[in-house]
């Protein structure tokens, strides 16, 4: 079961259809063998092809392909918008990998690590009580150092 999807939320090009008439298939009836009522409506940039005989009409089974063929479009667009979606959650959540490691906090040694910096220093209760100092200039001092090495490369 799909949603119907309204003519606004899909625009369909007509120069992106190939429309294909034929005669409908099935037991027997006044129109089956005789007219060429059913309608095959393929959509060349997704290659999405459906195929409609249920109406006696060719009109009625084109507007009804055409429903069909709005519905599967929007639901395969709702489909990459969702796996788009997922792909940048993805991206965005972080491993708990060693490598990936910002900080450590060694409380038996008292130490503190920056990863991303190499700065160490083993005075992890100062820096719980507040004394950020040594912690910052590092931090300071490696953001500066990368902006040299890169204003230096360009």
């Amino acid at each position: 079961m799909l949603p119907e999807a309204a003519e606004v939320e899909v625009d369909i090009d007509p120069n992106d259809l190939r429309i294909d008439v034929y005669r409908s298939s099935g037991p027997g009836g006044q129109s089956v063998n005789t007219t060429d009522s059913a309608v095959r409506i393929t959509h060349l940039p997704s290659g999405l092809v459906v195929s409609c005989q249920n109406e006696k009409s060719q009109l009625q089974n084109k507007e009804s392909a055409l429903r069909i063929l709005r519905a599967r479009l929007l639901s395969v667009a709702r489909e990459r918008a969702q796996a788009e979606a997922s792909a940048a959650r993805a991206s965005q959540v972080r491993t708990v990998d060693r490598s990936e490691r910002v900080r450590t906090y060694n409380f038996a040694e008292n130490r503190i690590s920056d990863h991303r910096v190499g700065y160490k220093a083993y005075n992890l209760d100062q820096v719980l009580d507040g004394e950020l100092d040594d912690v910052l200039n590092a931090l300071i001092a490696a953001d500066l150092q990368t902006r040299l090495s890169v204003e230096v490369a360009t």
